[in-house]
């Protein structure tokens, strides 16, 4: 399989590499033959790196808080540095805030939306113009379910998801005919730190666990 989907030759950038879904994408990739460039705040990357060139493929690490609106450029710039070219872009990193819609705080609200949002509209698009530069790429945006419904005390995270569908139908519209392919992926639970919350809770956990719509993965979040 990895033959037929060989990446031999071509880099991806990934955010939220360090754990979790962003981890095992990272890895994934580069089983298929990329090398990676990992984007990361706070953790230590060397788990993912060890992993990586273990598998005999280059992994470059930068560290940016996605929150900034000031470090995305400089993400796009290093990126595009450290190898001279970029061919596939994993908008993965995310954060989510829990609490009662009336007592949602700004804060937690711009955190979100940052994050989750404007920090992929902006990688997006610095990293597409590198792409069509070259005419190529291919775009992978970490959408969710509650990118079509609205979960339970996440009114920020399933604002971003629901966001995160409309730009990336926009983005493709707009590229498919300059060489890039932009997608979404809408995963359902998944043990990441996102869910130790729910996870930890008990009585939710064995709501959404036992529900007949479980596997299909139509429940709400929350």
């Amino acid at each position: 399989m990895t033959k037929i989907f060989s990446l031999e030759g071509k880099v991806a950038v990934v955010t939220g590499s360090s754990a979790g879904l962003g981890q095992g994408m990272a890895i994934g990739l580069a089983e298929a033959g990329a090398d990676i460039i990992g984007i990361g705040s706070r953790r230590n990357q060397e788990d993912t790196k060890r992993a990586i060139e273990n598998i005999g493929r280059k992994f470059y690490q930068i560290q940016a808080d996605l929150s900034r609106q000031d470090q995305i450029s400089r993400i796009v710039e290093e990126s595009i540095s450290k190898t001279g070219r970029v061919d596939i872009l994993v908008n993965n990193a995310g954060v989510i805030r829990r609490n009662k819609a009336e007592e949602f705080t700004d804060e937690d609200w711009d955190v979100v939306v940052d994050v989750n949002l404007n920090a992929v509209f902006r990688l997006t698009r610095g990293i597409g113009a590198h792409m069509i530069e070259n005419g190529s790429g291919k775009i992978i945006n970490i959408a969710s379910m509650l990118s079509f419904q609205g979960g339970l005390k996440v009114p920020a995270y399933a604002a971003t998801k629901h966001a995160i569908a409309g730009l990336t139908k926009s983005f493709a519209n707009e590229w498919a005919g300059k060489g890039l392919n932009v997608n979404a992926i809408a995963p359902g639970y998944m043990v990441t730190d996102n869910t130790a919350a729910i996870r930890e809770d008990k009585e939710r956990y064995n709501y959404i666990t036992s529900s007949p719509n479980f596997s299909q993965g139509i429940i709400e979040s929350g």
